[in-house]
């Protein structure tokens, strides 16, 4: 099967659901407060602002880089990214629900203390399993979505051979996509979860050269955000690297 030319995916900017995250872990509550289904979470005026600088280096690159076609998470955050980032660039744009975010089951909203406290059972057994296998109840593992993420990549190659291909989507999905186009092991991935916190509207890419097949350019990189003047989040705080 033919290669795509260059794939990128880029995570949804700042979401409402993040800054909620981000105030329930630091006051040490159980819950995260959430106003929407995970589906229907929107931006925080500074995720919107991320979008817009993205979509200023989407513009800048040049003719010969830019992306030919986008796939996008049906997820809310997800999809006003895409629709920021790309407004008035013509690529076309349609939407896969194997780019949504991981489902967390009945952990779903809550805060690691407050997996702790409601299932110690689970925390448990999460510890026992590991991340990479561990299925919450009505939700995911992480194999889970690298199945469906597996899947995409196929029809992908199949549909958009010879293409460049940007991805919006969500964290896990950065880090799945990277074992799966990289061949990363379980101990490899995990690895990178601990060192590496997914920034919002960061950019990691791979591109064909002649190997023939993708080879990892970038991962995790916000510098464009600080470039176009966008505000950062405390997630943009982490290091970006080349790869």
């Amino acid at each position: 099967m033919a290669e795509l030319a260059a794939l990128w995916i880029v995570r949804h900017g700042e979401s409402t659901a993040n800054v909620a995250a981000t105030a329930a872990e630091a006051s040490g509550a159980e819950l995260i407060d959430l106003t929407h289904r995970d589906a229907d979470v929107p931006l925080s005026a500074t995720g919107e602002e991320q979008a817009r600088a993205t979509g200023r280096w989407l513009a800048g690159l040049p003719a010969g880089h830019r992306p030919e076609v986008a796939v996008v998470s049906p997820y809310l955050r997800a999809v006003r990214t895409a629709e920021l980032a790309l407004a008035g660039t013509g690529v076309p744009v349609s939407r896969d629900e194997r780019l949504r975010d991981r489902d967390l089951g009945i952990l779903d909203g809550l805060t690691p203390h407050g997996v702790r406290s409601r299932y110690p059972a689970e925390a448990e057994r999460r510890a026992r399993l590991g991340n990479f296998y561990y299925r919450p109840p009505g939700g995911e593992s992480w194999t889970d979505v690298a199945l469906r993420l597996r899947a995409l990549l196929g029809d992908l190659r199949r549909d958009h051979a010879g293409q460049r291909v940007l991805l919006f989507g969500h964290d896990a999905l950065v880090f799945l996509l990277r074992y799966l186009v990289e061949g990363m092991t379980e101990k490899e991935l995990l690895a990178l979860t601990r060192q590496q916190v997914i920034a919002n509207c960061s950019v990691t890419g791979w591109s064909t050269h002649r190997a023939g097949r993708l080879t990892p350019e970038v991962f995790n990189d916000v510098a464009h955000l600080r470039r176009q003047g966008a505000r950062p989040t405390r997630e943009d705080e982490v290091h970006a690297e080349p790869v």
